[in-house]
C-alpha cells in the first residue's frame, strides 16, 4: 500500500465517523463525488490547487465559495485540511476509500458491469441482484460498455473480477487446449 493510499483512508475513516455520528454517510458520499468531480475533472482548478506561490488560506476562501451551497461543513473541513497539509490531490483517493469503509459499513458494495452492449434498468437491476446475494451485500452498479467482450458480463466487485463474457470463455478454452495439445 503505498503512502498517499494509507493517508487517505484515514481521512476517509475519520470523515466516516463523523458522518456517522450525525446520519449523513451517503449524504457525504455524494458531496464528496461533487467535490472530487470539481476539482479532478477541471485542469484550471487542479493547476490553481498545486501552484506554490498561491496563499493556502487563498486556495481554501476560492474552494469554499465555489462549494459551501453545495457540500456540508464535515467535507469542506475535510477538503480544507487536505489543502492545508498540502495533499489536495489525495481527494480522490479518499473518496474512494471513504465509499469503501461507507460500504463495508452499510453492508453495500460498489460493481462495475462491463457489457458488450447496453443494459436496461431492468437488467442491471437482475445483474445487481444476482451478485448481492453471491457476495451477501446490496450492489450499488454502474455499467460501462465494452464491444471488445462480445456478449455476457465481467463485474468487477472491490479486486474481485466475475468474468462470465464471451471473450474470457474463449480465452479459457484457447488455454485449456493450448495445455492439452502439450
Amino acid at each position: 500500500m503505498s503512502r498517499e493510499n494509507a493517508v487517505a483512508k484515514r481521512y476517509a475513516k475519520a470523515l466516516f465517523e463523523l458522518a456517522q455520528d450525525n446520519n449523513a454517510v451517503a449524504d457525504v458520499e455524494k458531496q464528496l463525488k461533487i467535490v472530487v468531480d470539481a476539482l479532478t475533472e477541471d485542469a484550471q482548478i487542479r493547476k490553481f490547487l498545486a501552484l506554490p506561490n498561491v496563499e493556502v488560506g487563498q486556495k481554501i476562501a476560492i474552494i469554499k465559495g465555489a462549494l459551501s451551497d453545495k457540500v456540508s461543513v464535515m467535507v469542506l473541513n475535510t477538503v480544507e485540511l487536505l489543502i492545508v497539509r498540502g495533499r489536495q490531490g489525495a481527494i480522490g483517493e479518499v473518496y474512494e476509500a471513504y465509499t469503501k469503509v461507507a460500504g463495508e459499513a452499510l453492508g453495500q458494495a460498489h460493481a462495475t458491469i462491463y457489457t458488450a452492449k447496453s443494459l436496461t434498468n431492468e437488467e442491471m437491476s437482475k445483474v445487481s441482484a444476482q451478485f448481492g446475494e453471491l457476495v451477501g451485500k446490496r450492489i450499488i452498479a454502474k455499467q460501462i460498455v465494452e464491444p471488445a467482450l462480445l456478449g455476457g458480463v465481467q463485474v468487477r466487485i472491490g479486486d474481485r473480477l466475475y468474468d462470465g463474457s464471451l471473450s474470457g470463455k474463449l480465452a479459457r478454452l484457447e488455454k485449456a487446449l493450448k495445455s492439452q495439445a502439450l
